[in-house]
């Protein structure tokens, strides 16, 4: 905050830094800033003068610095601040200058021009009140009242809306990267550290970027115009006591500009939307998203007049969306492919042989990969390693340009029309021949098209729940493990796996044979003693140790980063006592998520990840039953060739947005 006042003299002269305190000597500048800049500039200075003569801090710097402050980091509730407010101001020899509480610091805070915007809502998430709709007062598709009836005989002050949603407007947030040196020299970092080589550092590296600078020539011949990321993720904001749980659904968008160190980091991951609860808005986000994806086409057609004043300038800034990050759910809800069935992949789409397992009615992705291996591969001939006598000679699924996808899409409904929901369910082929169940609202944008990544794979959960099903199926976790007896009950149909099928008992069931890739109860209890043993640098993960029951052999409480840090570096020592035939192709699929995650990737290494991975799966496939291949051991096959589009996972994973 300090160094944005000290850059706010730079428009009205030189000035000369003494200790802390600014001179404003003569005036300089080629450029006066924009109005919106001025207005900003001289709020901020009036509110930094110091609180009394000699005083070293300002009003300012108390309000965001000290007090909403103690409220983010540490979650002290308003009356604990209100107290520290009045304990402050009876120690300070200026009564009046200081905030009285929590309510005047963050009302002092607001007139620097960053705002909330307060959207009611319907209550079933039908349409928001918002531009021609924001005087009504029932729900124009499902009738629900708007705001909350007033009791018999109560004086009615002020209509109070049922469901409200809270919306911080992006531009002048972005314009804000602008208003500091300190990020303003940054946010062209994309533009002046341009690389042609084949390594990957950075999603400016990546071909979706480039591809997007090829068709649009003229928003990539400005650098400091904007390339942003969105995310979107439910949490649960209270411990949940009570039966009927909440769940909150905020939006975050973060810019691309800025170089790898900063890029991603707390400061620069914006809350653009906070979506209420208590329920999952599902496909009916895009009703939410409204607000956003207006300002969003703003910064795309006419561009916001914003002051840069690292170069002293006014410039039309733009901006686009390059990708959003999600969960595999959540992925369903923002791009309108519904995530379940046969046809959950957003890859493959259509083009799949997914199947259901009549025991237990679950979807299976076995023996659907043997289409990536090379013409001459010999997996593709085999009639017993995989499913009986079925020989593979068909090419991978083609891939669906923008442009395919809108010539199909094009038609269908959105989910803010009247209607929709009638609609979608009515549309010919669902589940069959497609998954759409919405047209999305980003397709609004008129870029999104030319978007060659649009939604990212998430490789933190995919890799969670990679690990999670290999290590419950080998340590044989009771009520976990995808070898169980539905998995095996109709495994003589589907392959030649005699030694695993069940064997009948004396007493009339079924039991199931010991597999090569399940270890004995003493072998886990093994694992369990070296994980309980194990020291991990500091920082690198979490307490593991507190995780393993030694006398049980269980593992439980590993986050994702624990998953993450398990499955890349410590599964090939902890499965070593594993028969070859079963511990390699696990160790190989270690070492590719190892690979895949690098800070910095190789074109040429990319390629070969792209190649091995098929590979890696089949063999899998050879030794794991069908019920284990669920969506999450199908899409690793992909995210190779979103590495070679979007550049370094660690840009567009969850980690940042989740923590």
């Amino acid at each position: 905050m300090n160094q944005m006042v000290y850059d706010a003299f730079r428009p009205y002269g030189v000035f000369s830094h003494v200790n802390d305190n600014i001179e404003v000597e003569e005036y300089t500048e080629d450029e006066f800033p924009n109005e919106d800049a001025k207005r900003f500039y001289d709020k901020l200075i009036s509110f930094n003068k110091p609180i009394y003569e000699g005083a070293t801090q300002s009003i300012l710097s108390i309000s965001t610095q000290e007090i909403l402050k103690i409220r983010s980091n540490w979650h002290v509730p308003q009356k604990g601040l209100d107290f520290v407010a009045q304990m402050l101001k009876s120690v300070c020899p200026v009564q009046k200058c200081l905030p009285e509480n929590y309510y005047q610091a963050t009302q002092l805070v607001s007139k620097l021009g960053l705002k909330v915007e307060k959207i009611d809502c319907c209550k079933n998430g039908c349409m928001l009140y918002y531009k021609d709709d924001s005087k009504l007062s029932e729900c124009k598709i499902c009738n629900a009242p708007r705001f909350i009836p007033c009791k018999t005989g109560m004086v009615k002050y002020k209509d109070i809306p049922v469901k409200r949603m809270f919306y911080f407007p992006i531009i002048p947030r972005l314009q804000r990267l602008y208003a500091s040196t300190e990020s303003a020299t940054e946010m062209r970092w994309n533009h002046m550290n341009k690389n042609s080589s084949n390594i990957l550092r950075h999603p400016s590296d990546g071909k979706a970027w480039k591809h997007f600078d090829s068709v649009y020539p003229d928003f990539s011949r400005e650098p400091r115009n904007v390339r942003l990321g969105l995310c979107s993720d439910g949490f649960t904001p209270y411990i949940q006591a009570s039966a009927s749980p909440y769940s909150c659904w905020p939006i975050i968008v973060t810019p691309y500009n800025l170089p790898p160190e900063m890029c991603m980091t707390k400061p620069y991951l914006f809350l653009a939307c906070l979506i209420p609860g208590p329920k999952n808005p599902k496909l009916k986000i895009d009703v939410y998203l409204q607000p956003l994806i207006d300002d969003l086409h703003r910064l795309w057609s006419n561009g916001i007049l914003t002051y840069d004043i690292s170069t002293k300038q006014n410039f039309i800034m733009k901006a686009c969306l390059m990708w959003t990050i999600n969960d595999f759910p959540a992925y369903g809800m923002l791009s309108g492919w519904g995530t379940q069935g046969k046809l959950a992949c957003p890859h493959c789409m259509e083009h799949t042989d997914a199947f259901t397992l009549k025991s237990g009615h679950k979807n299976s992705w076995f023996d659907c990969h043997r289409c990536f291996l090379p013409s001459n591969h010999s997996f593709r001939r085999s009639k017993r390693s995989f499913l009986k006598n079925r020989v593979v000679t068909n090419e991978p699924p083609p891939i669906s340009t923008g442009k395919d996808i809108w010539a199909v899409i094009s038609n269908f409904p959105k989910v803010t029309e009247i209607g929709w929901e009638a609609k979608w369910k009515e549309f010919e082929g669902y589940g069959v021949d497609h998954n759409w169940k919405k047209r999305s609202i980003f397709w609004d944008l008129p870029y999104w098209k030319d978007n060659l990544l649009r939604h990212n794979l998430d490789v933190m959960h995919i890799e969670k729940n990679v690990f999670d099903n290999i290590f419950n199926t080998v340590m044989n976790v009771k009520d976990k493990t995808k070898d169980n007896e539905k998995a095996r009950e109709y495994l003589a149909k589907l392959c030649f796996r005699e030694d695993l099928e069940l064997q009948p008992l004396e007493n009339g069931k079924n039991g199931k044979p010991k597999a090569s890739y399940t270890l004995t109860k003493s072998e886990a209890k093994l694992v369990c003693k070296w994980l309980k043993e194990l020291r991990m640098p500091d920082g690198y993960a979490s307490n593991l140790s507190s995780c393993a029951n030694v006398e049980k052999g269980t593992v439980h409480g590993m986050k994702s980063h624990d998953c993450h840090v398990f499955m890349e570096c410590l599964l090939p020592i902890a499965f070593h006592s594993l028969p070859d035939l079963v511990w390699k192709p696990l160790t190989e699929l270690s070492r590719f998520f190892k690979d895949l995650c690098c800070n910095t990737l190789r074109m040429d290494d990319l390629v070969k990840l792209d190649e091995n991975i098929p590979i890696i799966i089949c063999k899998l496939e050879r030794i794991f039953p069908p019920g284990f291949f669920d969506s999450m051991e199908h899409l690793p096959i992909h995210l190779a060739k979103e590495a070679i589009l979007g550049g370094p996972v660690q840009y567009r994973w969850m980690y940042p947005f989740e923590r």
